[in-house]
């Protein structure tokens, strides 16, 4: 009977070194790279209904931009005594994460209600220490658009550059790797594809839509043509 036990157990050994090789646990072996899954956006927060993040139409002036985050840079420049320039993941390493559901309103008119999670504008100025004669914080995107805005409002409003929208990173189509939450203003004043912050004491400047007859305030309750 001994004899028996040991030969069972010595079969049941052998079945399972041919088995667990075959089982999804042990497919995994060291020294292989874990496949990273995608992520999946939100469409509820806090008992609000989310707009999907293709919610919105393609309406960029050059299309879509494709930026090599390796090489990326943000700059906070012009009228600063401390010039910064960070890195992806310093700029959200180094800057406390913010958490806002806003409403874009374009001037096509559609809009779309997302979860932006991002870092404030302000902390970012602030640590480039603006001086005195800065009044107006002009934008850049990777396309060329600019668009600009008094020093401020983003000073004394909670703004937020976002990297993530719905809980996902955003897609290069949305603005990857920031957009501005531009609350209060129509989409046209929310910038995408940003590189750099600059900070100037040109109140007469004007940026690509608002070149073009567009409000330079872009206020939501406001037409959004004329000055």
């Amino acid at each position: 009977m001994k004899r028996i036990v040991i030969t069972t157990t010595a079969l049941i050994f052998m079945l399972s070194a041919v088995w667990l090789p075959l089982s999804g646990c042990a497919l995994f072996q060291r020294g292989q790279v874990a496949e990273e899954l995608t992520a999946v956006q939100v469409r509820e927060y806090q008992g609000e209904k989310l707009s999907s993040i293709n919610d919105f139409r393609e309406n960029s002036i050059k299309g879509p931009q494709f930026i090599d985050i390796e090489s990326y840079q943000l700059e906070i420049t012009g009228l600063v005594s401390e010039p910064k320039t960070y890195t992806y993941d310093q700029v959200i390493d180094q800057n406390q994460p913010y958490k806002k559901v806003v409403r874009l309103n374009c001037v096509e008119g559609w809009s779309a209600i997302i979860l932006w999670e991002g870092v404030l504008v302000r902390d970012l100025i602030a640590a480039a220490n603006p001086q005195p004669g800065a009044e107006v914080v002009i934008l850049h995107a990777y396309d060329g658009y600019t668009t600009s805005f008094p020093l401020d409002y983003l000073r004394d409003n909670d703004i937020l550059m976002a990297y993530k929208m719905n809980e996902v990173t955003l897609p290069p189509q949305r603005g990857f790797p920031f957009q501005l939450v531009a609350e209060s203003k129509w989409g046209y004043k929310w910038i995408k594809w940003i590189t750099k912050i600059e900070l100037s004491d040109d109140v007469d400047y004007r940026g690509y839509w608002e070149k073009r007859g567009y409000s330079n305030t872009g206020d939501i309750d406001k037409s959004y043509f004329g000055r």
